[in-house]
């Protein structure tokens, strides 16, 4: 780095903060090194942001004037200097945003005013959505007392969710959370339930066409009170049907006066009952205001939970379905055609299946099972499925970690099948307990763990919930697991150590055993090849010594120095040094000398016979001629050499 791109990246520091060289390196190289362009890729443009050098040095020095040099010290040291201004200005206390010269090239450093980088936050509470922007200077304490406004809720009874980090305290800085510049949170009130409220409300409507359970759906929708909560007052005696139209219903015509309110539930039986609607049927002619449920697709028994047999649409699940991956696939579709597409993930496949994707992994990977049971014949299962599973909230939370395996129990043949399957997985416990909950107490949302040894049920959540009353059951059961999952984490970790280790070990052993093993086979073939050549020696030399012996034994007498013929006299220089001498009979071939050396262990195969002068080979005369024709008479001395 040379001296010049040092003092950029002092500068680049001071002006943002940056404390990374190498990210401030390779933020400057990204801009060619233009310090006052990688300054705006860094501070957002609507904060105050010089303008690039290229743009003209006279505009800036315009602009911004000359730095005085205890200002220019300062910077080229690196540090950031608040502005210069008059001198009664000293004793003014400083500015919230800051200040820093930032050098537009080697020569002319300008001031560049940094506000506070702003965040955004969109947080949702029950059916509401609250749009935030404050800056990352800012507290979780202020966020909260900013909500406490916005929606009414008292900050200590306010639980704020969503922060990747996990809880986090009141007085927590934003900017130490390092949070992107969107965020999502939502706000969880245990302790409060929904308030209640009066209103008077007048609806026009068909009168012959629409029915009473199409009527309970559009005042659930402009009340928000869902239809199992509906307390009504004003129907005529004949309204015993709610399969019947308002036609048929003996209301009044043209007007007619009802009042519905909120039926107190046993969760919520200490909170008042206010919220009230006063509805005035108006029949008329100028058109329908509200449209008959079956026209959008929903049929209106599943809407209300009602059980009138004329108002059920199919069933979740087929009855006796052999494949239980099909009867899933039917039950997400009908889920979905019912509530919609946003929904928990279900899994398809066997319960089995769905207990091995979520225990048996390894332990970093394993996750919560949620076994949903939804029965069509409980007043509950509309609202849960439509309020609590279809939250999204709900959906991501489950999504991200949980299995959830669904299976519907309203035919008693699915329910016998589910409880069969339950016993095999889960232990009778388990399946006695399912066998209490009523019809009325679905749909229930089983929460199981799997351990080492068995999979135990963390929690059963009825049908009669809220959002955050589900959304706080199911966080705790992951505190749960995820305490588990820890130590199985840490156990696993070890026991692969412990595994790599011995594998080590045995692949150690391995290859010294495979070493001594080749070691030995290569002695073994060593020895063996020494033994054969040994063997083959000895077979040789016996077979010289057996042609030595039956040349020895074949040689003819030798003659007396007196006798009569004429006696050829050799004496024969061994290699070694030594001499032999043998007195032949001058008519002796020279196949006799030949043979005679080779007795003495010098084979014709492999010595030649020479002369000494004139140097003359023997070896090459015709083995049948005599000695006195080779000219070895009367006497010779002859020596023995080597054959090449």
């Amino acid at each position: 780095v040379r001296a010049d791109q040092n003092v950029y990246i002092k500068q680049l520091a001071a002006c943002t903060g940056i404390d990374n060289i190498a990210e401030a390196i390779t933020l400057l190289e990204l801009n060619n090194w233009d310090l006052v362009a990688a300054i705006n890729g860094v501070i957002p443009q609507e904060n105050g942001i010089l303008q690039s050098n290229f743009a003209g040095e006279a505009s800036q020095a315009s602009m911004y004037g000359p730095p005085s040099q205890s200002e220019a010290a300062d910077a080229a040291a690196g540090g950031a200097v608040p502005p210069t201004s008059s001198s009664s200005s000293s004793s003014s206390p400083p500015s919230s945003s800051t200040s820093a010269f930032c050098p537009s090239n080697s020569s002319s450093r300008h001031i560049v005013e940094r506000q506070p980088r702003m965040l955004n936050f969109r947080v949702e509470y029950r059916q509401r959505t609250v749009e935030l922007v404050l800056e990352e200077g800012s507290t979780v304490g202020e966020i909260k007392q900013i909500l406490e406004t916005e929606l009414a809720v008292p900050v200590s009874k306010m639980q704020l969710k969503g922060w990747k980090s996990g809880d986090v305290s009141d007085s927590t800085v934003l900017r130490s959370l390092h949070l992107p510049k969107n965020n999502s949170l939502y706000v969880l009130t245990p302790d409060i339930a929904p308030t209640a409220s009066t209103s008077k409300h007048r609806y026009s409507a068909q009168h012959s066409g629409l029915s009473r359970c199409s009527f309970y759906m559009n005042i659930s929708d402009l009340t928000n009170i869902p239809v199992r909560h509906q307390q009504w007052e004003g129907w005529p005696a004949s309204a015993s049907d709610d399969s019947m139209t308002l036609a048929v219903s003996g209301i009044s015509y043209p007007c007619h006066h009802l009042s519905v309110c909120r039926r107190s539930s046993p969760a919520n039986s200490q909170e008042p009952t206010e919220e009230c609607a006063d509805v005035h049927m108006v029949s008329d002619s100028e058109g329908d205001d509200f449209e008959d449920a079956s026209e959008f697709g929903v049929d209106d028994s599943e809407m209300f939970g009602m059980g009138s047999s004329t108002c059920r649409k199919a069933p979740m699940m087929p009855e006796n379905s052999e494949n239980e991956a099909d009867a899933l696939l039917h039950f997400t579709a009908e889920f979905s055609s019912r509530y919609g597409e946003t929904h928990p993930m279900f899994y398809i496949g066997s319960l089995e299946a769905a207990s091995q994707e979520a225990f048996y992994g390894k332990a970093r990977d394993r996750k919560l099972l949620a076994i949903y049971l939804h029965n069509d014949d409980s007043v509950l299962s509309n609202v849960f499925c439509s309020q609590m599973m279809c939250a999204d909230s709900i959906v991501s939370y489950l999504s991200q970690n949980f299995i959830t395996w669904a299976w519907d129990v309203t035919k008693e043949a699915n329910k016998a099948r589910l409880l069969t399957m339950c016993t095999r997985h889960f232990g009778s416990v388990v399946t006695q307990t399912i066998r209490t909950y009523k019809t009325d107490q679905f749909p229930l949302l089983l929460i199981v763990m799997g351990k080492r040894t068995s999979n135990e049920v963390l929690n059963v959540i009825q049908g009669n919930t809220t959002v955050d009353e589900l959304m706080m059951r199911l966080m705790g059961a992951m505190e749960i697991f995820t305490a588990q999952q820890q130590e199985d984490i840490k156990d696993e970790d070890e026991r692969e150590a412990r595994e790599t280790v011995k594998r080590e070990q045995d692949e150690a052993y391995r290859l010294s055993l495979e070493a001594d093993r080749k070691k030995r086979e290569a002695q073994e073939r060593e020895e063996a090849e020494q033994v054969r050549l040994e063997q083959m020696r000895k077979e040789q030399e016996e077979e010289k010594e057996a042609i030595r012996l039956s040349l020895e034994q074949a040689l003819p007498p030798e003659p007396e120095e007196d006798s009569a013929e004429p006696i050829s006299k050799l004496r024969i220089r061994t290699p070694s040094g030594e001499f032999l001498e043998r007195r032949f009979l001058g008519s002796c071939k020279l196949q006799v000398l030949f043979d005679f050396v080779a007795s003495k262990g010098y084979p014709f195969e492999e010595f030649k016979l020479l002369t000494t002068f004139p140097r003359r080979n023997i070896t090459q005369l015709d083995p049948g001629s005599t000695l006195l024709e080779a000219k070895l008479f009367p006497q010779e001395t002859l020596f023995l050499e080597a054959k090449e």
